[in-house]
């Protein structure tokens, strides 16, 4: 029986990320606005009745797109680290920045940022995410521990990290990871010595985010 469960939720795995691909595509081809459910299930091979088995409708398969692929971002930035673990930047290597891996191996969906008609929420989302990361789950320890606003120096360094990672899309990844991560370290060097990795504070409930 749980064999049985188990290949049927695998099946519908699959028809959701095939579903998820085909709209991706064709959000890049036609505009967000423009693409229709008929055009989805005919770019993905399947009838309009298996598309209304898992969506009751294009914004629900975009809101499961969009937070799927967010979530996945913030889960894939602690998969370096334990939580407590603290590393000085001159330590810091390409492990560190599973991050950048995730944008990567999700480039399809990442380069929905460079269109102007793309999923609602995406232009704001993305950075917000990357917002949320560095309040949440990061302490950060400034070259010679010098006293700042902690909340201007993280929204200043998520949204330069934001501008960066947008730029290395809209450049169609040029720099390779490795390149790019060497970069993103030599610029934090200039203005972090110490980074901790707290946790996901979403992860527990009997704790709020560290800010």
């Amino acid at each position: 029986m749980d064999n049985e469960r188990n290949a049927a939720t695998r099946r519908q795995n699959r028809t959701r990320e095939h579903l998820k691909s085909a709209f991706i595509k064709l959000v890049k081809e036609k505009g967000y606005h423009a693409v229709t459910v008929k055009d989805i299930v005919e770019g993905a091979a399947y009838n309009r009745s298996t598309f209304y088995v898992h969506y009751q409708d294009k914004i629900e398969l975009t809101e499961d797109l969009l937070n799927t692929m967010l979530q996945g971002l913030e889960g894939a930035v602690g998969e370096p680290y334990q939580p407590g673990q603290k590393v000085y930047t001159d330590k810091l290597g390409a492990p560190s920045f599973r991050i950048l891996s995730y944008i990567y191996e999700n480039r399809d969906f990442f380069e929905l940022i460079m269109y102007e008609d793309t999923l609602p929420g995406l232009h704001t989302g993305f950075p917000q995410t990357l917002l949320n990361i560095y309040q949440e789950q990061f302490r950060f320890e400034t070259i010679n521990r010098l006293p700042v606003n902690m909340d201007y120096f993280k929204r200043y360094t998520a949204y330069g990290f934001y501008g960066l990672v947008r730029h290395w899309i809209e450049t169609g990844f040029r720099a390779s990871q490795e390149e790019f991560i060497q970069e993103i370290i030599a610029l934090t060097k200039t203005h972090m010595q110490a980074v901790e990795y707290v946790g996901r504070a979403s992860d527990d409930p009997q704790h709020p985010p560290i800010r």
